[in-house]
């Protein structure tokens, strides 16, 4: 059995941000193949909703780049490695050196999710929390309401590349956290940034779901560093044309656009969909 596993933003969904009518005709059909399939991305489960809401996706979906997995059968969270406010510390002092606000996502006793955010700096800072004040089960505070008892998933934010790089260096000098950034798909000067627990990673999400479900291999579709690690650890792995070079360098293979169904036609030859 092999379980198949899609990045989202210049990967499976197209400069919209959406999966293209293809793209979901196609998911279908591997649907009805009896092929298992699932999307690993950077996003938050609640960030990723509006952009797959044309096909449903049936297994465990992993988020946060595997700090959070969704069941959508059995509308489950699992998360994994949780952050405290001690170890990210350090790292909201280079947000404000920079000037970049941090979100930090937090999840409550009774399952919701909390966003801790310092003073917006931007209009990207602006569009991040009009989008996430927009979900239900989302709630904004001011970063000072932060509890030293908070159990923090990640650390997200967008920025101008420069910016954005900095901070990624930063990252570096603390040993428990992992920093990844990318941008330039729908905005040139927009960068965004994930922080999270250095234990944790695609790659090894894919290993324990594969696990799990007792599948004998792994192939992957990714564009992006946050990406490499299910590269690695998958049987094969492939890059759509719009990937940067050391990406393309890494990957089994290179299939086509993102914004082109580059995905969903190699799906089509390989299954015979």
């Amino acid at each position: 059995m092999e379980l198949v596993a899609f990045d989202l933003d210049g990967t499976l969904l197209n400069s919209h941000q959406r999966l293209s009518d293809y793209t979901i005709e196609t998911l279908e059909r591997l649907k009805a193949s009896g092929i298992f399939y699932t999307v690993a991305t950077g996003r938050t489960h609640l960030a990723a909703m509006p952009c797959i809401a044309g096909h449903h996706f049936p297994e465990w979906q992993i988020f946060k780049n595997g700090v959070e997995w969704w069941h959508p059968q059995q509308s489950q969270y699992r998360h994994r490695h949780l952050l405290s406010p001690e170890l990210i510390a350090g790292m909201l002092s280079s947000f404000e050196e920079h000037q970049v606000t941090p979100f930090v996502f937090c999840l409550a006793d009774d399952g919701s999710h909390q966003v801790y955010h310092a003073p917006l700096t931007g209009h990207l800072s602006d569009h991040i929390a009009n989008e996430l004040g927009n979900h239900d089960n989302m709630s904004l505070h001011p970063l000072h309401e932060l509890s030293e008892n908070a159990r923090i998933t990640n650390i997200s934010a967008m920025g101008h590349p420069d910016f954005i790089k900095k901070l990624v260096l930063d990252s570096q000098g603390h040993v428990h956290l992992t920093a990844y950034s990318g941008g330039g798909i729908y905005n040139p000067d927009a960068y965004w940034l994930d922080i999270h627990h250095s234990n944790v990673c695609k790659g090894s999400a894919l290993m324990e779901l594969k696990a799990e479900m007792g599948a004998e291999r792994v192939i992957v579709f990714g564009d992006g560093d946050n990406d490499l690690s299910m590269f690695e650890k998958s049987d094969e792995s492939f890059a759509t044309e719009n990937a940067p070079l050391h990406i393309k360098e890494a990957a089994t293979n290179i299939i086509g656009h993102h914004d082109e169904d580059g995905v969903a036609k190699y799906l089509r030859q390989r299954y015979n969909l």
